[in-house]
């Protein structure tokens, strides 16, 4: 067995609590009320869709990670229209 890491995107969803989703693995997503049923359920459905496509005999994605790849967020004042 192999210890795989995989990031997954956390998104506010509109009508409340949270969705997510797993860029490697196209199709992997999941939804939770809070932040600790988002990271509950998105461990599972990430266990649960790497199962499938080993039982299905499909290569399981290896998530290419970059030594200089990381995250920015920024603010920005904008013109306010009225």
């Amino acid at each position: 067995m192999e210890i795989r890491t995989y990031t997954v995107k956390v998104v506010p969803a509109e009508e409340g609590g949270y969705w997510a989703y797993v860029p490697a693995l196209p199709g992997c997503f999941t939804q939770g009320k809070n932040l600790e049923e988002i990271e509950r359920m998105a461990q599972e459905a990430v266990e649960g869709f790497i199962q499938v496509l080993a039982e299905r005999g499909k290569p399981i994605p290896v998530e290419r990670r970059h030594s200089r790849q990381f995250t920015l967020n920024i603010q920005v004042k904008t013109p306010v229209r009225t």
